[in-house]
Order: C-alpha cells, then structure tokens, then sequence
C-alpha cells in the first residue's frame, strides 16, 4: 500500500481588518497571513476497503466526522469516487505539535495536507488552483495553508495574493493550553459592538478592499523590514477578544515590555499571542522571561520563524 509523510504547517495573522457584512453571511476581510514553521506531520496511507480512518495523538482532536481531516477526505472522497474505487480508502494520522483551538490554522492546515496528500495517493494530477478551490469549500483558512508564504487574502480569505516570502523572522508564540476562543463568537461579537460602521454597498466593499490600510504592512514586507512589520501588526479582532480575555491581554502586555520584542499581537481570534523578536537568541531569551514571570504549566511557548513554505512532502512509499 502506499503513503505519503507531509509537513502541515501552522499560520499567523499579521494582519486581520474587518471591512463589512458580505452577503453569504461572513465578513469581508483583508489579511496577511504568514506560514510558521511550527508544524503538524500528517501521514497518510492507502487502504484496501472505501473507508475514511483518523487517527491523532492529542486528546482534544477528534477522529470523527467533526474533524476538518476526516471532512477533506470525505470531500476528495465524493468528488472523485473512480480513484476511491481503484484505488482504495485512506488511513491518516495526525502528529499535533501546533497547539489546539488557538487561531492558528491547525486544523486548517491538516486538511490542507489531507488535500495535498490523497492528491498524490490518488494520481489525481490537481493543480495548486484546483486544490486551494476544493479547500475554500472546507475553511476560509484552507486555500492559504495549501499556498502557503506570505499572502494577501480577501474576501472572507480565501482570495489570495502572495507576496515575497519573509523567511527567518523569529517569533515568541504563546498560548493557554485551556483557554479557548470561538471564532463565529469573535466575529459576531464584533458585528455587535461596531457592524455600525461598516460599509453597507457591495461596491464599496470591493473598492474599499483594494486601498485599505494594509499598504503600510505590504511596503515593509516588501523591503522585508522585521521592524517595521512589527509596528504595522494590525487586528481588528482584539478590540473584543481582549478584553473579554484577561490572560491574552496579560501576554500580550507581558511581551510589549520585553527587551528584544520588536512587536506583538494576538492571532486571528485568538488566543495565542506572538512577539516578533530582532533574532534567535533574543526569542529565546523573551520565552525564558515570560516563563520566570508566568510559571503557569497551563501556558504554552515556542519560539519558531517564518516561512515560505506551505504543505510540503517528506516522504513516500
């Protein structure tokens, strides 16, 4: 039987503004996203009978129809029932080291692998295009896991636009192992609390989406400017998250003060926060001092970089 060994990595947001309602129901948006080399391994192997099997090593990941792996399967699965039928079901276990429930496209980017992975395992021949168009019908977050880099996303953010790849920025992550923020909350919160000023004409949706203020973080992406990146991190989704959540804000503050942070914010809708630091050895030093002032066991902390890669292939059989 064969298999495929795949690399799925996690996303920050370096950008998230919220322009207005759309009329499917979500919010039209302008983001950067950013692939971190904080990783989850996906293995995917072939089996013999027509069936969908997950496996995981984390005790809060599902294995069941409700996991975004098992739903991308099931969607490759319809879509293309002649290479299910010649060339049997899949078996996939998931080797979680991004953290759970924390806006960082965990589960996002394991689908994406899923996509990438039965692709091959099925001789499918898709290309980028057509796999990111299948992952926009599972997640907002899917088509860039697969893309990968430094993107551009519109719409609800799945329209991307890539840009040069940063690579080698280092960033402190940091994450509650317990605390969970529920994304449809944070956007509907949102809509509460300040929908007032949204653009109402499509029209103006799209012109307004073109020209936000999102060009001062593109031109120092361009000039690959750490510094300057650090102080145009923008999102919209703070203004509710934080202060609904004591323990974001407190890390959040907590990295501001440290010497060596160039810049920080939380993730998407959180609640991992990251710090981006002016090197390696100054990230190590801020995750040292973060833990000597919160020893919390609760509390997670990395130090990764970015990226320019998206699901990668390790290895097959």
């Amino acid at each position: 039987m064969r298999s495929y060994s795949l690399i799925a990595p996690a996303k920050i947001n370096l950008y998230l503004e919220i322009i207005g309602d759309r009329s499917d129901g979500y919010h039209e948006l302008v983001m950067i996203l950013q692939s971190i080399d904080l990783a989850d391994q996906i293995e995917l192997h072939s089996i013999s009978d027509e069936t969908i099997r997950v496996h995981c090593n984390h005790p809060q990941v599902p294995t069941d129809k409700t996991n975004l792996v098992y739903r991308a399967a099931e969607l490759m699965a319809k879509k293309f029932p002649a290479a299910l039928a010649k060339y049997g079901g899949v078996d996939i276990t998931v080797h979680k080291h991004i953290p759970v429930a924390a806006g960082l496209a965990g589960g996002s980017t394991n689908a994406a692998a899923v996509l990438v992975g039965i692709d091959l395992l099925w001789n499918l021949g898709l290309t980028k295009s057509e796999l990111e168009e299948l992952g926009g019908t599972l997640g907002s977050d899917v088509p860039f896991c697969v893309e990968g880099g430094t993107v551009i996303a519109t719409g609800r953010g799945e329209q991307l636009s890539p840009l040069p790849s940063l690579d080698h920025i280092y960033i402190v992550l940091a994450k509650y192992r317990s605390l969970e923020v529920s994304t449809p909350w944070a956007y509907k919160t949102y809509r509460q609390q300040f929908g007032s000023g949204y653009l109402k004409d499509t029209n103006d949706l799209a012109a307004r989406a073109a020209a936000v203020h999102s060009s001062g973080m593109v031109k120092a992406i361009l000039d690959k400017d750490a510094a300057e990146i650090s102080q145009k991190l923008h999102n919209d989704l703070e203004r509710v998250v934080l202060p609904a959540c004591p323990q974001v804000l407190q890390l959040r503050e907590l990295f501001a003060v440290q010497e060596g942070v160039l810049g920080t914010m939380m993730s998407g809708s959180g609640p991992s926060v990251f710090a981006i630091c002016a090197s390696q050895p100054q990230a190590e030093q801020v995750k040292l001092r973060v833990r000597e002032a919160i020893p919390d066991e609760d509390l997670e902390l990395f130090v990764t970089c970015t990226t320019g890669q998206g699901i990668q292939v390790t290895g097959d059989r």
